[in-house]
């Protein structure tokens, strides 16, 4: 009889030795403030469980109408049009630790009044402040980053901040939908209790990163206002931001409309990221050799062709497989931006960049659930045909717009 020899202790050795590798490649040489920063969104978006589900409930828990619904949603995004130049101000100012510890507390009770609203006015005025501080905290993360990791190794860090992000999200997403199928008020205590989690994380454990005063640029929000390049970026990320945010204000209402449950539409934004999990380490390390604009466009072009899936779609199979096709299009994206943005801003005006580019951000989100719920009234076709077409353009700008890049990244 033969015997089955144990393992020798040099493959084990070979074994360890590849995943040492395969992780140093991937998660190496970054310093610590950004994994503390990493760790802390992650946990933020294991609660992120409100602004998903907020069209359903307004819908289906206080019986709001479609319209109003839409014009709600709008008001948030008058907020987030405010909230990310805001953020930035406070970052550049007070520094990143106080914009981004101080955004995340204010959106926690700010979540709580909203759960707990019952008048029609104090939820308009509590989701406008939502609005207002649901990305306070964002133009001082993305400028922290800039600060604490060096040029080369950004478009890697940017990436793997995006992949805690969304594998926060897919969890959230489930639990998320499984809970508004029994009591929305866990939503609300939960989001609100792992923004409290993020900020004070951060206060505690990551260092100033705001450049000495000796060492930061005159201006304001006229520098980055005056920046052809970074405006004309701004508009293409406007376009863009209509159809990536039609994932929340509209999906789910599409999906509702075919007789689907809050818990298929969980289970189908859950696909989101366990794509961005699941492909994100294998191609992030890889980002940082290729054109930034030309990424861009493709990213643009392949969510083109998920919006077209989702305008034929009609079971849950085919809504997962549209939000996998549309999820690669936003892990080249939502790397990228935050790249390109670092490329062009001066350091001591990081957050003020950061923060146009969530203006821009804001502004197609309040532009979004304007045009989505009355394309929608139409049909479901034509709304995501329409998102097809939008992503198109956005690649087609992009691309016109890729020579002003790379000569300022030269610089």
């Amino acid at each position: 009889m033969s015997r089955i020899d144990a393992p020798s202790p040099k493959s084990d050795g070979h074994r360890e030795g590849r995943l040492r590798t395969f992780v140093r490649v991937r998660a190496g040489g970054l310093p610590g403030a950004f994994w503390v920063l990493w760790g802390g969104s992650l946990v933020n978006r294991l609660g992120s469980m409100v602004n998903p589900f907020l069209s359903l409930y307004l819908t289906g828990v206080r019986d709001v109408s479609l319209g109003t619904t839409g014009l709600i949603l709008a008001v948030v995004g008058i907020g987030s049009v405010i909230s990310q130049p805001l953020g930035g101000f406070l970052a550049d100012r007070f520094g990143r630790r106080v914009a981004l510890t101080g955004g995340m507390l204010a959106n926690g009770a700010t979540l709580l009044v909203l759960g707990h609203a019952r008048s029609l006015t104090v939820l308009v005025l509590a989701c406008f402040v939502l609005g207002i501080t649901i990305d306070l905290f964002r133009p001082a993360a993305q400028a922290l980053v800039a600060d604490a990791v060096p040029g080369a190794d950004r478009t890697r860090a940017f990436g793997l901040l995006l992949w805690a992000i969304n594998l926060g999200f897919s969890f959230a997403m489930v639990l998320g939908g499984y809970l508004a199928s029994h009591d929305y008020q866990l939503l609300f205590w939960l989001d609100a209790a792992a923004c409290t989690v993020f900020g004070v994380l951060v206060w505690l454990a990551i260092p100033e990163t705001r450049p000495a005063a000796h060492d930061r640029t005159a201006g304001g929000f006229r520098t980055p206002l005056r920046d052809r390049a970074m405006l004309a970026f701004s508009g293409i990320i406007v376009v863009y931001a209509i159809v990536f945010q039609q994932a929340f204000a509209t999906l789910p209402l599409a999906m509702r409309s075919t007789t689907m449950s809050s818990g298929a539409y969980g289970l189908v934004m859950g696909v989101n990221g366990v794509v961005v999990i699941a492909i994100q380490p294998l191609i992030g390390h890889r980002l940082a050799r290729y054109d930034k604009s030309r990424l861009l466009a493709t990213g643009f072009a392949v969510a083109a062709c998920g919006n077209t899936v989702t305008a034929v779609a009609s079971t849950t199979v085919v809504y997962a497989v549209a939000v996998a096709v549309s999820t690669l299009g936003e892990i080249l994206v939502f790397a990228i931006t935050a790249a390109v943005v670092a490329d062009l801003a001066p350091a001591s005006l990081r957050g003020r960049y950061n923060g146009l580019i969530g203006m821009a951000w804001g502004t197609g989100f309040l532009i979004a659930p304007i045009i989505g719920t009355r394309l929608l009234v139409i049909g479901s076709t034509p709304l995501w045909l329409t998102c097809a077409a939008l992503c198109l353009l956005a690649a087609l700008g992009q691309l016109s717009l890729a020579p002003a890049l790379r000569r300022r990244a030269a610089r």
